[in-house]
């Protein structure tokens, strides 16, 4: 039985960001389908 989960994270700063993309490949077969830069929130 395959399971399959969407998962989204939010983080602030580039450097954060592929951390936690490589936390998530490294631990588990996840596939990055996309990512959004959004302003700096002020």
């Amino acid at each position: 039985m395959q399971q399959e989960a969407l998962g989204m994270v939010e983080t602030k700063g580039l450097t954060a960001a592929i951390e936690a993309a490589d936390a998530m490949v490294k631990s588990a077969n996840v596939m990055l389908v996309g990512y959004e830069k959004i302003g700096s929130g002020w």
